[in-house]
């Protein structure tokens, strides 16, 4: 087996010259529909109003800063729907509520017109069975009057009595 008279660092060197040559080789054979044009790359959201770049800053540390900063833009941003979201929810409540208030007024006429019902339906029949007592009363007065006269007839005389006796 033959053993490169070359120092280690050097075929390193030579293999990234091959990988640099390879990488140009694939750039000009490569087509537009191989890679994303930048409109489609860039982010969707514009960088906020409340932050911008200092001088001085590297670009790896100014495309770090953005896409944190349109991070938390985006959270906050649904923040805000959620909070948008949540006064559709207390509007469609105070409305329920409306409704509901409403039901209720409606419900106490409701259970008043129920008792002064309760109370009449009581009282006719208070009236109904003070009436039929009466009626009982009246009813067995008579017959205790129709029936007084006819007991009188229908006792038989002394002498009657003692001539059933004797005979």
């Amino acid at each position: 087996m033959a053993q490169s008279t070359k120092p280690p660092i050097f075929d390193a060197v030579d293999l990234e010259r091959e990988i640099e040559e390879e990488f140009r080789k694939q750039d000009r054979e490569s087509q537009p529909s191989d890679f994303a044009p930048p409109s489609v790359r860039a982010p969707d959201m514009a960088m906020p109003d409340y932050v911008e770049h200092r001088d001085g800053a590297t670009e790896i540390g100014k495309l770090s800063a953005e896409a944190v900063v349109r991070e938390y833009e985006a959270a906050a941003k649904d923040i805000e729907a959620l909070g948008v979201e949540l006064v559709e929810n207390v509007k469609q409540c105070e409305a329920m509520s409306r409704e509901a208030l409403v039901v209720i007024e409606e419900l106490k006429e409701t259970a008043e017109r129920y008792r002064k019902e309760a109370r009449r339906v009581f009282l006719q029949i208070e009236n109904y069975s003070l009436v039929m007592a009466e009626v009982r009363k009246t009813c067995a007065e008579m017959r205790d009057k129709i029936a007084a006269p006819a007991q009188l007839e229908t006792k038989p005389k002394r002498s009657e009595l003692q001539a059933a006796q004797e005979g």
